[in-house]
């Protein structure tokens, strides 16, 4: 099924709202213009443009960005553009201090080749109709020697109501993940699952849930998980878990999560 000829994930027809088709050369843009690719400081600093001698900052595009809540995280590697498909959303990062930010589909960005430092893919990949063309636009803007960090859920078979409300196409195992960059052309450095420890509780909840949808023959709703009240301390408990994998899994890697982290490079010239 599609709207406004964009294919949509199983059951996610009734939640997806339409939005008008924007002219342009690059699907989705705002403007005839492409993101500028000239490096400049993060928000807030001195100058555009490091003094002599200093780093050169990183070209970084925050792909899907939402309401831009990495934008400021990413700002301290370099100079930081957020593009998302969602209009309404790059409206809020405009009027909440972002203005580097543009409409833009993750298969058609509008870069030039071999111009971007960093790619970010948070939570995005699983939205796309065709994977492998978005993977394969991640190789064109890279530079060589550029870096694509992606996120993403994980195991198909977790795929639930919930996956059908947030519009998911997929969810992915790391054999996967691996084999689909690697024939983009890109060469991957790290692949893990995270969100292990919370995974171990996550994993059953998920599958409890689908089996007493299917025999009991429950309805598909309209809700998904982020519409579960949580108590501020549970959240922060979640978080410190969750967080706290990181100094384990920098230095190994988990063969069981609920998601998935993969960096992977574009090979040099």
């Amino acid at each position: 099924m599609e709207r406004d000829g964009v294919p949509l994930p199983p059951g996610a027809a009734d939640f997806v709202p339409a939005f008008p088709a924007t002219d342009g050369p690059a699907r989705g843009a705002t403007s005839s213009a492409p993101v500028s690719t000239a490096p400049s400081a993060p928000r807030g600093a001195a100058a555009d443009h490091p003094a002599p001698g200093a780093a050169q900052p990183l070209l970084v595009l925050d792909i899907g960005c939402g309401v831009g809540g990495f934008l400021t995280s990413l700002a301290r590697f370099g100079r930081v553009t957020g593009l998302e498909l969602d209009e309404p959303s790059i409206a809020f990062c405009r009027e909440h201090g972002f203005p580097r930010t543009a409409v833009a589909a993750s298969d058609h960005l509008p870069v030039p080749a071999g111009s971007q430092d960093l790619l970010c893919l948070w939570d995005v990949l699983e939205h796309t109709p065709d994977d492998r063309a978005v993977l394969a636009e991640m190789h064109r803007c890279l530079k060589p020697g550029g870096h694509l960090a992606i996120s993403v859920p994980a195991w198909q078979f977790l795929y639930a109501n919930n996956d059908r409300v947030a519009h998911h196409f997929r969810r992915y195992t790391r054999g996967e993940l691996v084999r689909k960059l690697r024939e983009a052309g890109l060469h991957v450095r790290k692949a893990t699952y995270v969100n292990c420890l919370l995974g171990l509780a996550i994993v059953p909840t998920v599958l409890v849930i689908k089996a007493r949808e299917k025999l009991l023959r429950i309805p598909f709703g309209t809700r998904n998980n982020l519409d579960l009240p949580a108590p501020g301390p549970v959240n922060a408990l979640f978080a410190a878990i969750f967080a706290g994998e990181r100094h384990v899994l920098r230095h190994a890697s988990s063969p069981f999560g609920h998601s998935l982290f993969v960096v992977a490079r574009r090979p040099p010239a």
